[in-house]
C-alpha cells in the first residue's frame, strides 16, 4: 500500500518530478535523461499502469484521493496530497484533472523487432519530423483506433511520452508499439526489406488518390507522413515505393497532419475492417 503524504511546501524536493511541467525544453531534456514521464488524469494514469509502467509517485488534489484509492492501495509508490493552488505553483499550470503520476520509462524496442511482425495485412506508420506534441498524440490515437500495429519515428520526432502527447493520445502511446529509426532516411530500406510497401502521403498532384489505389497495395504497407506545414522531405519521398494522397475539395491543398493520418489509416484498412 502506498503512503499518503500531505505536502504544503511547493519547494519540497519530493515533488521534483512535477516541477515546471510547462517548460517544454527543460522537460524534453530531463525526462528521457532521468527515465521518467508524467501521466495526467485518471484514465491516462490507469492506462499507463495497465501497460506495465512502474509508478514513481502520484500527485493528487484532495478530491481525487478517493477516486484513485484502488490504485493507491495497490501500488507501493508514495502519493503526495496537495491543494490545487500548491499543485499549480509546482507544475506551472492549473492541474484541472487533479491527478498526476510520475512513471518510469521502459526501454524502447528496436525497429527490427517491430518490423518482424507477421501477417500480410499488417500495416505500420512512419512519421517524419513530427515535432508538435499535440499532432503526435492525435496520430497515435488514430493509429490505435484504426488498427496500425506499430509506429516508426524519424530521429527528429517529438517524444511520444511527453505529457502533452500522452494527454492528447488519451494514453494510446502506451498501446501502440513504437521505435526510432537511427539513420534517416537510410533506415527506410530496412522497412522495405521487411516486406513493407512504403506509401508516402503527399498532396502532390503526382500522387495517386487513396480511393484509386488497388486494395492489395495496402497489404503489409508502411504509411509515411511528414511534419505539419512542410510535409515529407524530398529524401523521404524519393525513398518511398509510391506516393498517395487524400482527394481534396477544389481550393484546399491539405489537411492537418493528425487529421490526414486518421483518414489514411481508415482508407487503408483491410477489406474485413471496412465491413466491420
Amino acid at each position: 500500500m502506498a503512503d499518503l503524504i500531505t505536502v504544503e511546501d511547493p519547494d519540497d524536493p519530493r515533488l521534483r518530478d512535477y516541477t515546471g511541467l510547462t517548460d517544454v525544453e527543460l522537460r524534453r531534456r530531463r525526462e528521457p535523461e532521468e527515465g521518467l514521464f508524467i501521466a495526467e488524469g485518471e484514465k491516462v494514469i490507469r492506462r499507463a499502469k495497465d501497460a506495465g509502467f512502474e509508478m514513481r509517485s502520484m500527485l493528487l488534489s484532495a478530491k481525487w484521493v478517493d477516486v484513485m484509492r484502488d490504485v493507491i492501495d495497490e501500488l507501493p509508490a508514495p502519493v503526495y496530497a496537495v491543494s490545487p493552488e500548491l499543485a499549480e505553483r509546482v507544475t506551472g499550470y492549473h492541474v484541472h484533472r487533479g491527478a498526476l503520476a510520475s512513471m518510469q520509462r521502459k526501454p524502447l524496442p528496436e525497429a527490427s523487432e517491430l518490423l518482424a511482425g507477421e501477417g500480410a495485412g499488417q500495416r505500420i506508420a512512419v512519421f517524419e519530423g513530427f515535432v508538435d506534441h499535440a499532432n503526435l498524440g492525435a496520430a497515435f490515437r488514430s493509429a490505435a483506433a484504426l488498427g496500425i500495429s506499430a509506429i516508426l519515428l524519424s530521429p527528429d520526432c517529438a517524444d511520444p511520452l511527453y505529457r502533452r502527447a500522452i494527454k492528447v493520445s488519451m494514453g494510446s502511446v502506451f498501446s501502440v508499439p513504437y521505435a526510432r529509426l537511427d539513420s534517416w532516411p537510410a533506415d527506410l530500406e530496412k522497412v522495405r526489406e521487411a516486406g513493407y510497401r512504403i506509401l508516402a502521403m503527399t498532396p502532390s498532384p503526382k500522387a495517386t488518390p487513396l480511393d484509386q489505389v488497388p486494395p492489395e497495395r495496402f497489404e503489409r504497407c508502411a504509411i509515411m507522413l511528414g511534419s505539419e506545414g512542410h510535409g515529407l522531405s524530398t529524401h523521404a519521398l524519393r525513398a518511398a515505393d509510391e506516393w498517395v494522397r487524400i482527394p481534396m475539395a477544389e481550393g484546399i491543398d491539405s489537411l492537418n497532419v493528425a487529421a490526414a493520418s486518421a483518414v489514411a489509416f481508415y482508407a487503408t484498412r483491410p477489406p474485413h475492417g471496412r465491413e466491420a
